[in-house]
């Protein structure tokens, strides 16, 4: 019986959904009786204070309402912890929690069953409005290449390329965020960003930084491929934060932009850095500028050694662990470095002294706490 329910459910899969993802509606919280066996505790309930829009008693809200705050993010198994942390980073610390509706991104075939990471969520937020969605792995599977780590290879670090298809169509804007980060200021602050004239993305921009570093000798002696930037000033950016139109997005049909120059990148090995180097390809130079303080990254270390970094100087309103050094595996150590301990306080995971979600600031840096150095 359970092999003919799982033929089924693929053949439905295959036949009468699109190509990309299929959604997953989230688990009622009286499917969990007891402990759900999951591995994090329950966090906080948030709800809506003074003004907000969206009514508590609400117990269903559509992804099409207009007064939500669209927040994606990918959802796997490997970086699980920190997804969870980062939702519940979100939760604290935003004005209007029950206004903010999250879109999981999942892998086709991740270790963990999708069905049962919705789960998962719904035990842990029980008053979360998301959705989760399965990336179809083989969708971009082929033009990926090798990277100068191989966590960068992972399909599922491609997904957001594909946000205008995978979302549904009534969702014309969304934040992208990554998995190791964890929000210290109200997220409506960030959803407010006005993307000027044809701008598709916004993102905090990093002009100083190197940007031919980004890129091959070999793309850079090629004046056909390089003159794409010949009339932008083009600056780095970092894609694990990012406020996206998704009507201008699929009217441009930049997802099929960014795939031409993962196509060029296969066959003539032009960049070294999995799925960033496409976007400043397509976007760097015609980006809205978002405040540092919206994306203090690297706070993992290079891609090969994870060493420990220190932030920008500026206020922080959100700390991003790009990089190899991930704050759950240093902290699991014993070895970690001084600002994981402000990932801590996030942290749901049963393995770790619960006391620590008991309400106090350990640990905890407040948007307007300034950085200490930077390491750019």
């Amino acid at each position: 019986m359970a092999l003919s329910q799982a033929v089924l459910f693929s053949l439905f899969v295959s036949v009468l959904l699109p190509p990309f993802c299929i959604s997953i509606r989230s688990v009622p919280r009286k499917e969990f009786n007891g402990d759900s066996g999951f591995p994090f505790i329950e966090a906080p309930e948030y709800r809506n204070g003074v003004g907000c829009s969206v009514s508590s008693s609400k117990h269903f809200v559509s992804s099409c309402d207009p007064s939500l705050v669209h927040i994606a993010m990918t959802l796997d198994s490997e970086y699980l912890r920190g997804s969870i942390a980062a939702v519940h980073s979100v939760l604290k610390h935003s004005s209007c929690p029950e206004n903010v509706f999250f879109h999981f991104i999942t892998a086709e075939f991740d270790p963990a069953n999708p069905r049962i990471l919705s789960q998962l969520v719904r035990s842990t937020f029980p008053s979360l409005n998301f959705k989760v969605y399965i990336f179809r792995e083989d969708t971009v599977i082929n033009l990926i290449s090798s990277s100068v780590r191989q966590a960068l290879e992972n399909p599922l670090n491609y997904a957001r390329n594909y946000l205008g298809n995978i979302l549904d169509q009534c969702v014309d804007r969304v934040i992208y965020l990554d998995s190791d980060l964890v929000v210290v200021d109200d997220i409506h602050k960030l959803w407010s960003t006005k993307l000027a004239g044809s701008r598709v993305i916004g993102a905090p921009e990093y002009c100083h930084a190197n940007f031919t570093k980004y890129f091959s000798d070999q793309f850079w002696a090629n004046p056909v491929l390089s003159r794409v930037f010949a009339t932008r000033n083009p600056c780095y950016f970092n894609t694990g934060v990012m406020v996206m139109d998704l009507v201008k997005w699929r009217e441009g049909n930049y997802q099929r932009r960014i795939e031409n120059w993962m196509e060029v990148q296969r066959k003539r090995r032009i960049y070294e850095l999995g799925s960033l180097p496409p976007f400043l390809l397509v976007f760097a130079g015609n980006v809205e500028p978002i405040d540092h303080r919206w994306n203090q990254h690297g706070l993992g270390g290079d891609n090969l050694r994870g060493d420990c970094r220190s932030l920008h100087p500026g206020p922080v309103s959100l700390l991003h662990w790009s990089g190899k050094g991930k704050p759950w595996a240093r902290l699991d150590s014993g070895k970690p470095c001084p600002l994981d301990r402000s990932w801590e306080p996030y942290d749901l995971y049963k393995g770790f002294d619960n006391d620590r979600m008991k309400d106090k600031s350990d640990g905890v840096l407040r948007p307007s706490q300034e950085g200490y150095s930077s390491y750019l």
